[in-house]
């Protein structure tokens, strides 16, 4: 997939707003394929709702969304499972992790579906990220920063043409934002990939092509 299109999109939950001033809703922008923006947004403005209409969990606007120009509208569940297997990556704000398992069975869990990275690379990402310690820990016993990064790397082992990160970084310290970033520019160049990083405040310090208000 080469380009996501937002074409006078607008949440239904907005219809009867006169005081929308957006960079997004209500108006035509497109998303290109190996390209760096940030969606900056007050709450409440649609930030993850944003996300969820892009992988297809909700289809509450008006408007019409396309990838590579043909509208999601007509999508089929088995077009949806393709683009979450092969094309779009999404680091969700609240994780979405299983808290009985082990960080790195969280993680391995996809893996096994995708078979897109070795134990070798995914013992790496824990290391740099200060959590090898905790791969086989029970992500319900870890704190909430420490399941931010298994949910990152959870969310890069998987092929892509565009990874969406949602409030990537709410509870992470410098340190670990700038690894982070490191890790999220280094896979997206090696896939071509574009990034969507979306923020209410704190975002990854990162040298984006476009910055996005909603």
């Amino acid at each position: 997939m080469e380009k996501i299109k937002f074409s006078n999109v607008l949440p239904q939950v907005f219809a009867n707003r006169s005081d929308i001033h957006s960079d997004v809703w209500k108006q035509d922008v497109e998303f290109q394929k190996g390209h760096l923006y940030l969606l900056e947004s007050e709450s409440g403005k649609g930030k993850s709702t944003f996300c969820s209409y892009i992988v297809g969990y909700r289809h509450d606007y008006t408007g019409e969304i396309s990838f590579d120009n043909r509208s999601i509208s007509d999508f089929k569940m088995k077009d949806w499972v393709e683009q979450r297997k092969c094309h779009v990556s999404h680091l969700f704000q609240e994780l979405r992790l299983f808290p009985e398992l082990t960080a790195y069975e969280n993680v391995e869990i996809k893996n096994h579906i995708t078979a897109f990275k070795t134990d070798a690379q995914i013992h790496d990402w824990f290391e740099r990220l200060g959590i090898v310690d905790k791969m086989n820990t029970k992500v319900g016993l870890m704190s909430f920063g420490q399941q931010q990064r298994v949910a990152f790397i959870r969310a890069l082992v998987q092929p892509f043409d565009f990874l969406l990160a949602d409030e990537p970084i709410s509870h992470l310290d410098d340190k670990n934002s700038t690894i982070m970033a490191e890790i999220m520019l280094e896979e997206a160049k090696k896939q071509g990939a574009g990034i969507i990083v979306t923020s209410i405040g704190k975002h990854m310090d990162m040298n984006y092509e476009r910055v996005l208000r909603l």
